[in-house]
């Protein structure tokens, strides 16, 4: 069950518990992709206030809606970025996309199979995503507070194995959103301090959210002699051989004596 448009743009954008949580995810999405010059951008679910960051950056950025959630403007104060799509049929080319986020799309979706198909489908060759998913084990899948209290908590095994059925390795993962779900000032004003401790000591199972990169399985590179290096096995390799080449090492018209 997707949730409404106008209940995720009134939390990421009129609360400050929201806001906080933003902020928290963000900096970890900035930390993973870095310098995201001359890339194409784009986030499904509600990832647009992961994005806004690299407007103006990235060549083009791209905020994915789902049909049953619905679509609003993005960002409010520029030129539309965002558009309504079917789950399994996004408006993109294939091998289209560097940098993908998913946020809100994945644990809320009926056919996680199908989305991740067409993940596969648009991402490039080299390209990273980052699926962001409630931790079964943090406190924010626990609460309905916040939009990470429903759909399908993960833990790091179950999205894991999800993404490998899926085609996706996963090279890394973090977590984020280690200060509680509660709107109480003293927990918004200790947010950016746990924050910066939660990722530094804190168990990966403490954070309210986790964050899986997946790369695509076809396009990792496999260990050990590329084809083109290896010899094939001689039977004869290394018996000496008086006279004539066998025939399995002669060249064209050798060997069929005189006519």
């Amino acid at each position: 069950m997707h949730l409404d448009v106008h209940h995720l743009r009134d939390f990421y954008y009129r609360s400050q518990l929201g806001r906080a949580a933003q902020k928290g995810v963000r900096d970890r999405v900035i930390e993973r992709w870095g310098d995201t010059r001359g890339l194409t951008l784009a986030g499904y679910g509600f990832a647009v206030p992961l994005l806004r960051p690299f407007l103006g950056v990235a060549e083009r950025v791209i905020g994915l809606m789902p049909g049953p959630q619905g679509v609003m403007n993005w960002p409010a104060d520029g030129p539309n970025h965002s558009v309504l799509c079917d789950e399994a049929r996004w408006p993109l080319a294939n091998d289209s996309v560097d940098r993908l986020v998913v946020m809100h799309g994945l644990e809320t979706s009926e056919t996680p199979l199908a989305l991740l198909d067409e993940m596969h489908r648009v991402l490039s060759p080299r390209g990273r995503a980052l699926i962001v998913v409630p931790n079964r084990n943090g406190l924010w899948a626990r609460s309905d507070r916040t939009p990470f209290g429903f759909g399908r908590p993960y833990s790091r095994g179950q999205i894991e194995r999800l993404l490998g059925e899926a085609g996706f390795v996963s090279p890394a993962h973090a977590s984020a959103l280690f200060f509680p779900p509660s709107p109480k000032r003293f927990w918004l004003r200790s947010a950016r301090a746990m924050e910066k401790a939660g990722r530094k000591w804190a168990p990966e199972r403490l954070g309210g959210v986790l964050m899986v990169e997946a790369m695509r399985r076809d396009m990792v590179t496999p260990r050990g002699l590329k084809v083109a290096e290896r010899r094939p096995l001689r039977v004869l390799e290394g018996i000496p051989v008086s006279g004539a080449q066998p025939a399995w090492r002669q060249g064209p018209g050798e060997g069929d004596g005189p006519a």
